[in-house]
């Protein structure tokens, strides 16, 4: 059985929510008393990127000195996901879409892999998405791994398999749109599937699909599995 580790933004969930964006400007304001754009996530250098490593490089590019950052990290990790959820429970979010077929193409994955999220956002925020979406249930809680527990996304997979019990590498598969998605799985010794991105983007990775719903296919060129 694969373990398959699911990214969120751009994979399960296609819809621009600029929420996350005003929560981490005004997050940071409370921090370290720094303003930042309310679309300060808006910029390509950013595509990919976990929570901790996007705050920790605006907050250095914002002149906050390095011990200030690291000091305020895991404070700035909380209260953004905690503004964020206050920002939603007041939105309506049904324009949101999720990836065509998502749920139908999970099921159909459930029976021969382990979901998990791993994602770039914060946890509670990752799993919010997930409920206003209808995925919740695919994703249970205490496994994948999160934007705000490590800034290089290999590390977050090897987060992943620990908590799966030490799931092997080689069984492993990892599930994204960006070339952050791919390297990151590369980095960490594991296969990656590329879906919805652009090619030259995802160049490098094991396979690459256009819908989700080509995923379990995609799965099954890619074996043998050691």
């Amino acid at each position: 059985m694969l373990l398959l580790l699911m990214d969120v933004d751009g994979t399960l969930f296609l819809t621009d929510d600029p929420l996350v964006g005003e929560a981490t400007a005004e997050a940071a304001r409370v921090i370290w008393g720094i303003d930042l754009a309310r679309n300060c996530l808006a910029e390509p250098l950013h595509d990919g990127g976990l929570a901790l490593g996007q705050m920790h490089a605006l907050a250095r590019r914002a002149g906050v000195p390095e011990s200030e950052i690291e000091g305020g990290l895991p404070r700035w990790c909380a209260l953004h996901a905690e503004l964020y959820l206050a920002r939603l429970a007041e939105t309506d979010t049904s324009a949101w879409q999720a990836a065509p077929a998502a749920a139908e193409t999970l099921t159909e994955l459930q029976t021969s892999a382990r979901l998990a999220l791993l994602t770039g956002n914060a946890e509670p925020i990752a799993r919010a998405r997930m409920e206003r979406l209808g995925l919740a249930r695919f994703f249970p809680e205490g496994q994948g791994a999160f934007g705000c527990e490590a800034e290089e996304r290999a590390r977050l997979i090897g987060i992943a398999r620990e908590r799966a019990g030490g799931w092997p590498a080689a069984e492993t598969v990892a599930v994204g749109d960006t070339a952050a998605d791919v390297a990151g799985a590369h980095a960490a010794g594991i296969r990656v599937v590329g879906v919805h991105g652009h090619p030259e983007a995802l160049a490098g990775a094991d396979a690459l699909i256009s819908s989700l719903s080509s995923l379990p296919g995609a799965l099954s060129a890619l074996r043998p599995f050691a």
